[in-house]
């Protein structure tokens, strides 16, 4: 991720934290419930809890797209995904106690149009840690 992406990401993933019902990032572990993206990666939201979300920029309509969200704490979460106010994704995720559930979407070619997309995370309960990354592999 470029240099002026990220700071974009952080500037966007930060307003979109405080519009976030109240909830607060949970404290930093040492395995990461989805590991880091890579060169292919667009977002990565390393952990978060209770409801939030993203808005980045920087999809192309040239290549397909993948969602992963990674949950735990009992509960579940709902997972929903814009592209230029249209939606591209929408699924659930159960996260079990003490371990990860997982759920994705992919999304062929030209479903996410060129420029800004959003993803929110509606979780069950407060206590429900997830993460979350967006790709599009070459």
């Amino acid at each position: 991720m470029s240099r002026a992406r990220k700071s974009l990401f952080m500037a966007v993933l930060a307003a979109c934290a405080l519009t976030g019902a109240g909830t607060a990032p949970a404290a930093a572990v040492d395995d990461p419930l989805l590991p880091h993206p890579g060169p292919d990666g667009l977002v990565w939201v390393e952990e978060w809890t209770g409801d939030g979300g993203v808005a980045s920029g920087g999809a192309s309509n040239g290549l397909p797209t993948v969602l992963t969200v990674a949950c735990e704490g009992g509960g579940s979460v709902r997972v929903t995904m814009w592209s230029q106010e249209a939606e591209v994704a929408a699924f659930s995720v159960d996260c079990p106690a003490g371990s990860a559930g997982v759920g994705s979407a992919t999304m062929a070619a030209g479903v996410v149009r060129p420029g800004s997309f959003t993803v929110g995370v509606d979780a069950s309960a407060d206590a429900v840690r997830w993460s979350l990354t967006v790709t599009q592999p070459e």
